[in-house]
C-alpha cells in the first residue's frame, strides 16, 4: 500500500549498480557475426565494445564465453578481448551457456543476482541462458543493441519471449548511464565521458562540442 510518509529521495532496488550486477558476453565471434542479419553488424560491434568499456569503467564483474571457438565459430571478437586482456573466455560445446558448469560457476562466484546479458544469436545463444537463469531466480537484463539474431524477426521474437519470461530489455547506453546515475560521481565521470565520445554516436559528438565550449566537466 502506498504511504506518502515513506516517500524519500532514494533509488529503486531494481536499478543496476556497480555492486549488484555481473555482465555476461555470449558468443561474440566471427562465425556468429557472419550469420547475423537483424541489424547492422558494425553497430552491434560498437554497442558490444561500448558495453564492455562500461563494465570496465565501473569494475563490474564480467564473464566472457564462446562456443566451439577452435572448431567452428572462431575467437572472441578482438575488440571485446582487448577490453579484458586478462580474461580467458569460457569455451563451450553447448548452445545454452547455462548448461555449462564452468560458465555457471563463474557467474555464481560473483555473488551478483542481476545479469546483464548480451550475445549472438538472440534466438538461440541468448534466449536459452536468459530463460535458464530466470528460472533459477536471477534477474536478467538483455542488452538488445549489443546482441543480434539471424533475421529481424528472429531477434524481435526472442526479445519478446525473454521479456514475457521476466527479462528486462535495455540498451548499452542505458546500462552505462544507469551505472553512473549522478554526474557528481567524479571517480567515474571521466571514464564514462570517454566511452560516450568513442561509442555513443551523435551523443558523443554532443559531449565533444559541449566540452569544447564549456570545458572538460560539461555534464553528459
Amino acid at each position: 500500500m502506498f504511504d506518502v510518509t515513506q516517500v524519500q529521495a532514494a533509488p529503486s532496488a531494481d536499478l543496476l549498480t556497480p555492486d549488484n550486477a555481473v555482465m555476461v558476453f555470449v558468443d561474440h565471434q566471427p562465425q556468429m557475426f557472419f550469420g547475423t542479419g537483424s541489424g547492422d553488424r558494425a553497430a552491434i560491434i560498437n554497442s558490444t565494445v561500448g558495453l564492455a568499456k562500461a563494465a570496465r569503467a565501473f569494475d563490474v564483474p564480467t564473464v566472457l564465453t564462446t562456443v566451439a571457438a577452435e572448431s567452428f565459430s572462431g575467437p572472441l571478437l578482438p575488440q571485446l578481448a582487448a577490453v579484458f586482456p586478462d580474461h580467458k573466455p569460457v569455451d563451450r560445446t553447448s548452445m545454452n551457456a547455462w548448461e555449462d558448469e564452468a560458465l555457471v560457476e563463474a557467474v555464481r562466484a560473483t555473488g551478483r543476482r542481476k545479469i546483464v546479458l548480451s550475445g549472438l544469436w538472440t534466438e538461440v545463444c541468448l534466449v536459452l541462458p536468459a530463460l535458464s537463469a530466470l528460472a533459477q531466480g536471477y534477474e536478467v537484463y538483455v542488452v538488445t543493441d549489443a546482441s543480434g539474431g539471424v533475421t529481424p524477426a528472429a531477434h524481435e521474437h526472442a526479445v519478446a519471449r525473454m521479456t514475457a519470461a521476466g527479462a528486462v530489455p535495455v540498451t548499452w547506453v542505458q546500462v552505462l548511464l544507469e551505472l553512473q546515475r549522478d554526474w557528481a560521481r567524479q571517480e567515474t565521470y571521466g571514464a564514462v565521458m570517454e566511452v560516450v565520445k568513442e561509442h555513443a554516436g551523435a551523443y558523443g559528438l554532443g559531449v565533444v562540442y559541449a566540452q569544447s565550449i564549456l570545458g572538460a566537466h560539461a555534464a553528459g
